[in-house]
């Protein structure tokens, strides 16, 4: 932590001294470029969201169902090769929404795509949409994925069923496609972002419940106490008395530790909302939304450390890849986790709109950039994109190698790859061989590296363990 606020503080100080300058000529750069770029004087219509609802909107963008599977993660690293990758990974975040907020005045555009058409032309707006694109399906499908496995549970438990009855309102298909059409529908329909921000804030609120109960169950179940003497997981769960395995392990290598930092990776992917987000700010500036980008990824920050930790110290290396299903396997009947896995279904409930938004405007961006708004195109997007993920999250067996490939590539694409592609090719106010820039094209090559690593692991492991083989979701 004292690492990140390190970090902030130059970064702070270096927005500071940039800040009064970039402001006063913004506006005389805006109206140069007006006529160079018919559609600007739209981009920069006046934002309404307020700093703390953008906060909101954002955090929960970069809060997502992988805060579920980050104590397995520890399980697969140690507890300070963790910590120290998870810090690492939310400076790089960091820095990247830095570049992408300068790139983004400097290049005259609030929109992703934009930038990459400005940057490279047609490759460059395609490669952007691309990446959004996949991100966003990705993440969307594993929030539908919560819904369709969680709540049949959920109902199950409400119900007092020790079993599936297999009713039709037991279905997770079923369920997953009333909740897009009840809940998820309604709310992507709305025409601006910020009005979010207080489903985001409650969604936010849920999470922070499931991190309290975590915590607070890790001093209920002292592992080595009270574990072996619940009843009613011993037919389910094979706990070792072994004392090595209720140790703390600081550092760890094995086959999946080259599968966290992508896992972490894909945790602080916020970058297709920045600029939605940054677009609907009140009195926008700079310095204003990359202080929105530093509290929120310094609040998830926080909650992603204490959930992995709290969540690794009580099951240690029988935590399963979902934390969830590790605690319902202990408790078949809980009241506390009942009420737990209702707020992480309304979490990812609430969340999936605020996905979808970046996938429309990509759209909307590469199909419609010269026809006026329309809510009967605002609506079939939004329903047709819902249609396709949840014919996904119902066709596909498992969506975990699928979503493993999509972290490797479009989560490095929008965190490292883009936003210094475009920061070298569009910021044109320093010189090639300035620290800025050369700091840029190391982060472009690191990136490139790390895509062509985490991708080649991958395919190795499809090789030896073909998609499908195991079970999970």
């Amino acid at each position: 932590m004292l690492t990140l606020v390190f970090f902030l503080g130059p970064c702070s100080q270096f927005l500071d001294d940039n800040e009064d300058g970039e402001s006063q000529k913004f506006l005389a750069n805006g109206m140069m470029k007006k006529k160079k770029y018919e559609d600007y004087h739209e981009e920069y219509h006046p934002g309404h969201a307020s700093f703390g609802m953008s906060v909101f909107n954002l955090s929960n963008a970069i809060m997502g169902s992988g805060i579920l599977g980050l104590s397995f993660a520890m399980a697969n690293t140690g507890i300070v090769l963790f910590t120290i990758l998870l810090m690492a990974m939310a400076i790089l975040s960091l820095y990247s929404v830095h570049l992408l907020l300068v790139t983004a005045k400097e290049g005259g555009s609030l929109i992703y795509e934009k930038l990459g058409e400005r940057a490279f032309g047609w490759p460059g707006k395609m490669a952007a949409f691309g990446a959004i694109i996949m991100q966003n399906i990705g993440a969307m499908s594993s929030y539908l994925f919560i819904v369709k496995y969680e709540l049949p549970e959920v109902i199950r438990a409400f119900l007092g069923l020790e079993e599936n009855s297999g009713e039709w309102y037991m279905d997770g298909n079923y369920l997953v496609v009333f909740v897009s059409i009840g809940i998820i529908l309604p709310l992507s329909l709305l025409k601006n972002l910020g009005y979010l921000g207080y489903t985001s804030g409650f969604s936010l609120s849920c999470m922070v419940f499931f991190l309290g109960a975590v915590i607070y169950k890790k001093s209920q179940l002292p592992y080595m106490q009270g574990l072996y003497a619940l009843p009613n997981h011993l037919d389910q769960m094979d706990f070792s008395q072994d004392d090595e395995m209720c140790t703390p392990k600081y550092f760890v290598f094995n086959t999946q530790t080259a599968y966290t930092v992508p896992i972490l990776a894909f945790a602080f992917v916020c970058h297709p909302e920045v600029l939605p987000i940054y677009s609907e700010l009140k009195d926008r500036s700079r310095k204003k939304m990359q202080n929105v980008s530093n509290l929120s990824i310094l609040a998830m920050l926080i909650m992603y450390m204490l959930s992995a930790l709290f969540g690794y110290l009580t099951f240690y290396d029988n935590v399963e890849a979902e934390l969830l299903h590790t605690f319902t396997k202990v408790y078949k009947f809980d009241t506390l986790l009942l009420l737990v896995r209702l707020a992480v279904l309304t979490a990812v409930t609430l969340t999936v709109p605020i996905v979808l938004f970046p996938i429309r405007s990509s759209i909307n961006t590469l199909l419609f950039s010269k026809h006026e708004f329309s809510w009967t195109r605002h609506l079939l997007i939004a329903a047709a994109i819902l249609v396709f993920n949840n014919l996904l999250v119902i066709f596909v067996p498992t969506i975990r190698d699928i979503f493993g490939f999509i972290g490797s590539s479009a989560a490095t694409m929008l965190i490292f790859i883009l936003p210094a592609a475009f920061y070298l090719r569009l910021v044109k106010s320093l010189p090639f061989r300035s620290p800025q820039k050369i700091g840029a094209a190391v982060f472009l090559v690191v990136g490139i590296i790390f895509m062509i690593g985490s991708l080649s692991l991958i395919v190795l492991d499809w090789v030896h363990n073909p998609p499908g083989s195991s079970g999970g979701h």
